[in-house]
């Protein structure tokens, strides 16, 4: 809850870590991802192939997947 309004904060749009960058998160987001959990359903190649997601942002989630013990599809 918002202390300053007593409302409950809105939910984020997706769990992403902001160190992917707007864009790859918008990219993700356009093409159905809103969970990290859901990119283990897929590899880092199809990722990488979204538009607006380099090899940073990889490098960024696959570090956030394996924080929570989860991997990329094939890793």
């Amino acid at each position: 809850m918002s202390e300053a309004s007593g409302t409950p904060a809105p939910a984020p749009a997706d769990d992403f870590p902001h160190g992917a960058g707007n864009p790859a998160r918008g990219a993700l987001r356009a093409a159905g991802y809103t969970r990290l959990a859901q990119l283990t359903e897929v590899t880092a190649a199809e990722v990488l192939a979204l538009h607006g997601v380099g090899p940073k942002a990889i490098g960024v989630l696959r570090e956030a997947l394996a924080a929570e013990g989860l991997a990329f599809a094939g890793e």
